[in-house]
């Protein structure tokens, strides 16, 4: 019986001190650094772009919710949005190798390619090391960055997590909403939601 106590003891301490997939970012906290490769090899320090705000979109080509948003260009009009009124927009795939949505860079490039993405840099974690930073649970799971290099917004793209691509219409874009506060100066009305979509393939 003592042996079974300190066995659950330690593997209590050990889990405490390993990494958790489910660790969560808080809204209003420094947004945890992170160094990566892209796709097109350039490093990216997202400590860099402070002055800046930044969207860490998580994704997965193959996960039907992606796919609800990027087969009739929703996810690609925020991005320009975004990115035309300064933002930096980095789409993250936290898909392990050999599992749903990992890809290598080149073809990761031609999916971008073919859909007319408008991010900046798309990183490839199949680590999970980024992904598990965040805490990112879903795809999509959007996160925005301040100015100041904190948490501004985490959760869903939007407020229908419908499968079908027909509930985008008159659903609230939390992030084009967020964003628009942000470069306007006003708080952001909702900062923190519930995010929807296929689990991040770690």
């Amino acid at each position: 019986m003592k042996l079974s106590l300190i066995t659950l003891m330690a593997a209590g301490f050990l889990a405490a001190c390993l990494p958790s997939a489910n660790a969560e970012v808080i809204v209003g906290e420094p947004a945890p650094n992170f160094t990566a490769i892209d796709t097109n090899g350039v490093e990216h320090n997202l400590s860099d772009f402070k002055g800046k705000n930044v969207v860490l979109e998580w994704s997965n080509h193959a996960c039907p919710f992606v796919v609800k948003h990027y087969s009739v260009g929703n996810m690609q009009k925020v991005q320009k949005q975004a990115t035309d009124n300064g933002a930096i927009w980095i789409t993250i795939v936290s898909s392990a190798e050999g599992k749903q949505g990992a890809i290598n860079a080149e073809e990761s490039n031609q999916v971008m390619k073919e859909v007319g993405a408008h991010s900046t840099a798309r990183i490839l974690d199949p680590s999970g090391e980024i992904g598990k930073l965040y805490g990112a649970k879903t795809t999509p799971h959007m996160f925005i960055i301040d100015k100041e290099g904190n948490i501004a917004y985490t959760g869903a793209i939007d407020s229908n997590s419908g499968f079908s691509s027909d509930t985008i219409k008159g659903a609230t874009n939390y992030v084009s909403a967020a964003l628009e506060s942000l470069n306007a100066g006003e708080e952001i009305q909702i900062a923190s939601t519930k995010p929807y979509g296929c689990s991040v393939k770690y």
